[in-house]
């Protein structure tokens, strides 16, 4: 079948909850994807920083065809081999003692508000259903109704109400505002180290340090939502290391921990936090199978082996550095860390979505964030010769 003809017949069964590029992708490789017609193209999203270590890579291949004809899934009702090693190989790597598996990271999102209050009711004596969780302004944690009934973004929300209760908002990389925001009832403070989905927005340098030791004097959980700015994207292993002691108490991760290959995610905390977490206070039904399990375990590896993060970082700059030396009036300010960059357009450009059609045109797929802004986060696994062309093209398309 042809491009229009599958996008046709998706668009008469699929509800219309996304606007996609009018591409049909049907294969892939490393950076690169491939269309029903034969069309390649340089994949500059790379599923939303899920696909880190690259399209079909072969050592997660070989680890999915092993678990698939071995045991996918038993559920939680059972120990499991593989569970038990990704859960310790996970911990050991980001420096937490214990995990919690989940699915997608709005499930982690959820799993990590229930556990941070459930503690305060617990055991900082919060009366009950009084529990706070300070959220920022601009964040993105998911589609959950808890997480859309609090983001700044009227579109998530419209038409979803009635909202979860108990979440202040204030402005991102405003310290001085979290301070002012915390009461007797505040339990945690849910911030992303960079807000990716919200325009690549970067806070001021200390940002993060500055809020985890305002956390720590007031005695309230910090919890980093690194879904997106984890496992290697920024230029570290994780987005907090950028920054000296700003490690925080809980971290959710997701996508890229398992390659785009399968919905994968994690809840790292403390023994301590996670004591008053007890058999059918909650779950999930696919977290932390068989399969899942392996592939994380493999796709981590692949992180760490293959020095991705280290890659991200190097390529990231230069990438930055190239982007920088674009000269257009279409251009407003470019952003970004590692491997996600953003470049914001101004008013008059008439925003991103044109400009990623014409670079999809060009062989690159990239994807307008926030309306203004075209995000491009490629692979980890990329070259300095794939960076060289994909800023060809993004040059030939902005400088008019």
């Amino acid at each position: 079948m042809t491009n229009k003809q599958l996008i046709d017949l998706q668009n008469k069964y699929v509800a219309h909850n996304y606007k996609p590029l009018p591409v049909v992708l049907t294969r892939g490789h490393g950076v690169w994807v491939y269309d029903v017609e034969g069309k390649k193209y340089m994949d500059c999203l790379s599923a939303f920083s899920s696909v880190n270590q690259g399209h079909t890579n072969k050592k997660l291949a070989a680890v999915i065809k092993k678990q698939v004809t071995q045991l996918t899934m038993t559920s939680r009702a059972f120990y499991s081999d593989q569970l038990a090693l990704f859960a310790k190989e996970l911990c050991k790597l980001a420096g937490f003692e214990m995990m919690l598996p989940m699915n997608s990271g709005a499930e982690a999102v959820e799993t990590a508000i229930k556990v941070v209050r459930k503690y305060g009711y617990v055991k900082k004596g919060i009366p009950k259903d009084k529990a706070e969780i300070i959220v920022a302004a601009g964040n993105f944690h998911g589609r959950t109704i808890t997480v859309v009934g609090f983001s700044t973004e009227e579109t998530y929300k419209d038409g979803f109400g009635p909202f979860t209760p108990g979440f202040k908002v204030v402005p991102y990389n405003n310290v001085k505002a979290i301070e002012k925001a915390i009461n007797k009832n505040t339990i945690a403070v849910l911030i992303e180290p960079i807000q990716i989905e919200g325009g690549i927005i970067v806070p001021d340098e200390g940002y993060l340090s500055k809020v985890a030791a305002l956390c720590k004097k007031k005695k309230v959980f910090l919890m980093y939502d690194e879904i997106q700015t984890g496992l290697g994207r920024t230029g570290k292993l994780f987005a907090f290391q950028h920054e000296k002691d700003a490690k925080p108490d809980v971290l959710i991760l997701g996508k890229a921990l398992s390659a785009g290959c399968y919905p994968v995610s994690a809840v790292l905390a403390s023994k301590e936090i996670f004591s008053v977490i007890g058999p059918g206070s909650h779950g999930s039904t696919f977290s932390g199978n068989q399969l899942a399990s392996a592939i994380a375990r493999t796709a981590l590896k692949i992180l760490v082996e293959e020095k991705l993060s280290r890659n991200s970082a190097k390529l990231g700059a230069y990438f930055m550095q190239k982007v920088k030396t674009i000269k257009s009036p279409l251009i407003k300010d470019i952003r970004g860390r590692g491997l996600v960059v953003g470049i914001e357009l101004t008013k008059e450009s008439g925003g991103a979505r044109k400009y990623c059609e014409q670079l999809a045109k060009e062989g690159i797929l990239c994807k307008e964030t926030h309306d203004m802004v075209i995000r491009m986060a490629p692979p980890l696994i990329i070259t300095k010769k794939e960076i060289d062309y994909a800023f060809a093209k993004l040059k030939k398309v902005l400088e008019v």
